[in-house]
């Protein structure tokens, strides 16, 4: 009799720890905000993390939207998502430049319309009502979640390439970590393992990114030719995806700019008496989608 309750109260626990935390990831991203919404400007900023995570809990909501059973959890936290990721996104059109403006947009129709409508008509007229609908889309729910998985191994390559854990917070890993640790957890319990499988590579991928931290935290910070991470994708199943695209966006803004001043000694004569003086260069290197140091001709 207790082994029965037990069973019936472990999901609930589970589900209702995998909300907490999920909610604590979705509002990991207001310091960006609240910048934003104090400088009045994006600041170079990109929308793509915010518009992927919508796109994410809108999948998600829809899926447990039509499970006939264990779907509330699911539903609430992803209902949450939708409105906290709307609003990062209004906030963020409002202070956009024109072309962010423009490119936003593009995105929002993209993934958020033509992506979800397509999906949302394909799977209600070229599939019957019932489980078969269900596992049809618990399936696209699964192979988008891995595929945003791979999000932690940029982010892991910028921390192994600079030797620093900067823009990797440890603090951020382990919410992530526990957070696809819960919801393993309640999916195995519900026997849902659309929602269970892909949460094992959030666990991973986890554990993986605390060792680079212990590794690197104490090591110098190397100054080395960077560009924008590759592979712009994010976090757990059903945890907000921008969470860890923040991390990779926040590397992209700070360090995707290197100035290097460097004294170039010039001799010119001087129509007062022949003198010499001394003009500074100032060259710009920065990365080329591939990686490569681009450097601007010099300055004065």
């Amino acid at each position: 009799m207790a082994f029965h309750a037990a069973h019936h109260l472990l999901p609930s626990i589970f589900g209702i720890l995998g909300n907490i935390i999920s909610f604590c990831v979705f509002l990991a991203p207001m310091p960006t905000f609240y910048s934003i919404c104090k400088k009045k400007s994006t600041q170079g900023f990109q929308s793509v993390p915010y518009s992927v995570a919508l796109f994410s809990c809108m999948l998600l909501l829809f899926y447990g939207y039509l499970k006939t059973e264990n779907g509330m959890m699911i539903i609430t936290i992803n209902s949450i998502g939708c409105a906290i990721e709307t609003a990062y996104l209004v906030v963020f059109l409002i202070y956009a430049t024109r072309k962010s403006l423009i490119s936003t947009v593009k995105l929002l129709v993209l993934f958020n319309i033509l992506s979800f409508g397509l999906i949302l008509v394909t799977t209600r007229y070229a599939t019957n009502p019932g489980p078969k609908r269900v596992a049809v889309v618990g399936w696209i729910c699964a192979v988008f979640s891995v595929c945003v998985f791979a999000a932690p191994l940029s982010i892991m390559r910028l921390v192994i390439k600079t030797k620093s854990v900067e823009y990797m917070p440890f603090s951020l890993s382990l919410c992530l970590t526990i957070c696809a640790v819960m919801w393993f957890f309640y999916g195995l319990l519900i026997k849902d393992y659309y929602v269970a499988t892909p949460n094992v590579l959030g666990f991973v991928f986890g554990i993986a990114q605390m060792i680079l931290y212990m590794i690197y935290k104490d090591k110098k910070k190397q100054v080395i030719p960077m560009g924008q991470p590759k592979g712009e994708a994010a976090a757990a199943t059903v945890v907000d995806l921008g969470a860890i695209l923040e991390m990779q966006e926040k590397a992209v803004v700070e360090i995707g700019v290197e100035l290097e001043i460097q004294e170039k000694p010039v001799v010119a004569g001087d129509e007062a008496g022949g003198g010499k003086k001394e003009e500074v260069a100032v060259k710009v290197a920065c990365l080329d989608l591939d990686g490569e140091k681009t450097v601007i001709p010099s300055i004065g």
